[in-house]
């Protein structure tokens, strides 16, 4: 399927000059969503993965129906001061600064084998930060997930030791 078809582009939003890639118009269309998220649950069985980590969070829209639909677990990467208990925590940079995520400190088993699923890979800070979460948790990233990346931010320079699955590319 072509999933470009479902992708509105919109012109200088957040600010002037972005061409914003909205996946609501994906998510709009179930058989569009579905096939999308079908995609992934298949790359997902060959990685044999244990469970799926979502940054937040447009990684819960597109996470939490595969780790559904493979009857396995979602474990959600958050901003700091969102999650309840006791977490680890990774600094990684933004275009203008840096800012902070975190994980449950039991979120993830030792050896687990872990899928990690965004909706866009643009610069990969968010999910290389993400990845090193797991990491420190004792998780094997057996691959990267997006429907979305935009080849000319290199994101997937960051992720040259990961597998990765694009549905999209702009």
């Amino acid at each position: 399927m072509d999933y470009k078809e479902y992708i509105t582009i919109v012109e200088d939003w957040p600010k002037e000059g972005i061409k914003f890639k909205d996946i609501t118009t994906l998510m709009d269309n179930g058989k569009a969503f579905k096939s999308a998220v079908d995609e992934i649950v298949e790359y997902a069985k060959k990685r044999d993965v244990d469970i799926v980590v979502g940054p937040e969070a447009r990684g819960f829209i597109v996470g939490c129906p595969v780790s559904y639909a493979l009857e396995i677990g979602f474990a959600p990467v958050r901003k700091e001061g969102k999650l309840p208990r006791d977490v680890i925590k990774v600094d990684y940079g933004l275009e203008y600064g840096k800012d902070v995520l975190t994980i449950h400190k039991d979120a993830i088993k030792p050896g687990q084998r872990v899928l990690i699923i965004d909706d866009l890979l643009a610069t990969g800070g968010t999910i290389e930060a993400s990845i090193d979460l797991v990491e420190q948790l004792g998780g094997e990233v057996v691959g990267c997930a997006f429907l979305i990346e935009l080849t000319y931010l290199d994101g997937r320079d960051k992720l040259k030791d990961y597998d990765v699955l694009t549905l999209m590319q702009y």
